[in-house]
């Protein structure tokens, strides 16, 4: 494309999600100059947080996991103030709930999952060599031998039809936006590997703190928003309104419809939807920072944000976060489900819905946990439907896309890292948990 306007020595970066806006603190910290369109009027893509009546709300529950490795890498987690949550559940059946703690994280409930009746004696054991063999095996293990679909990797292991019905199925319905446990075993190892290490929570003012915090390490004007982009090539990027960008080089990091609307032949993987409902009570009907987990399949996971993170409300009020599967859930029938999990709700507000169509790539068998990220010489893509569905693999994408740019920028014969996309990664390269949280 012939330049009409901008800066043809800077790297274009189209999008500013998690992915993006890493690439483009990765470009810029090794001294190249990057610019960043967004389409929408702010950053982060879906991980964005909205102030509505005085709650802090994400759009779509998401929450941050401590054991994400290049998320400790690029991210100031103490400037993020986080709020943790228990490290465990409570699973509500349809009239009894059972709470499942990690031992290590709560001793006073370390026989919490023998008596909450949740599986047999060796259900137990079986999920306990599970989580032993998870936290001590290197993660390239993880990441080899067999790969099936989760229900039958855990099946092989000889879990019980009633502990993946009345544990795994309802805990992973809000981790992976679907029950029938068809993920890739692969990934199932590598999450459940990071919720055994990790710490769960929310920065204090909100999910959205994440991408400001990259967005701030940018240079003033690096990042346009409202500007579209229509086609991309190495050279360059035409938007929406017929102007055209030049380039030294191309990364595009939307989301994966408008990557593959933008890169013709990009495989774009089938995504998963899910529906969060926030409301407001005049107090907590729990006072306690755990998440609910519904195995009744109504809804999949609700949990008191202001219980971990007061900062969420400025009132004082209560704010309840509450997700379904899929686009058509209606609030009254939410409504009911919750007044038989909490107790009387005819007090509480509806301050928002929120539907979330594309909230996470599906990602079942067989799943490579790592795409090509250099598509051409001056053409790259990143985001997380190129590592696994989840922050941790966002972030990692972005900087494999910024070193794939430097690599090839870097003039003939320097001595320049070119590892091909196929090699093998380093270990901060292992992708982490595919997960939305």
């Amino acid at each position: 494309m012939d330049s009409e306007r901008g800066t043809p020595e800077a790297v274009i970066v189209v999008g500013a999600g998690m992915a993006g806006l890493a690439c483009a603190v990765h470009l810029h910290e090794a001294g190249v100059p990057v610019r960043v369109l967004e389409a929408s009027d702010g950053v982060g893509g879906r991980v964005r947080t909205d102030v509505v009546g005085g709650f802090r709300l994400d759009r779509g529950y998401q929450v941050f996991n401590t054991a994400y490795p290049e998320a400790r890498r690029v991210l100031d987690l103490d400037g993020l103030d986080l709020r943790p949550f228990a490290s465990g559940l409570l699973v509500q059946g349809r009239t009894a709930r059972a709470r499942v703690m990690l031992p290590w994280r709560h001793p006073r409930h370390a026989l919490s999952l023998p008596l909450s009746g949740v599986g047999t004696l060796r259900d137990n054991a079986v999920l306990a060599a599970v989580t032993a063999r998870d936290l001590a095996a290197p993660a390239d293990l993880l990441r080899g031998g067999t790969e099936r679909r989760t229900d039958e990797e855990l099946r092989a292991w000889g879990m019980s039809e009633r502990m993946l019905d009345c544990l795994i199925r309802p805990f992973l319905a809000g981790v992976l936006l679907e029950r029938e446990l068809e993920t890739s075993s692969r990934v199932f190892h590598l999450l459940w590997r990071s919720f055994a290490r990790g710490t769960i929570g929310v920065p204090a003012l909100g999910m959205g703190q994440l991408p400001h915090r990259l967005a701030d390490r940018l240079p003033p004007g690096a990042v346009t928003l409202g500007t579209r982009v229509s086609a991309v090539a190495a050279d360059g990027v035409r938007c929406a309104d017929g102007a055209v960008v030049g380039a030294r080089a191309v990364v595009v990091a939307a989301d994966p419809d408008t990557a593959g609307r933008l890169l013709p032949g990009l495989p774009v993987p089938p995504m998963r939807a899910v529906t969060t409902f926030y409301h407001a009570a005049p107090r907590s009907p729990l006072d306690e920072p755990i998440q609910i987990v519904d195995a009744t399949g109504a809804i999949t996971d609700t949990l008191v944000l202001t219980d971990a993170a007061p900062e969420h409300s400025a009132d004082g009020r209560a704010l309840i976060s509450t997700s379904v599967l899929g686009l058509h859930a209606d609030e009254r029938q939410v409504r009911r489900r919750l007044t038989e999990i909490y107790g009387d709700t005819s007090g509480w507000e509806h301050v928002a819905t929120y539907p979330v169509p594309a909230a996470l790539p599906a990602m079942p068998p067989p799943h490579p946990l790592r795409r090509p990220v250099r598509l051409s010489p001056g053409l790259y893509v990143c985001g997380d439907h190129r590592d696994t569905g989840s922050l941790q693999g966002a972030l990692v994408s972005g900087r494999r896309a910024a070193e794939a740019v430097l690599a090839d920028l870097q003039p003939a014969g320097h001595p320049a890292d070119r590892r091909p996309d196929h090699a093998p990664a380093r270990s901060a390269d292992r992708p982490g948990p595919a997960t939305r949280r």
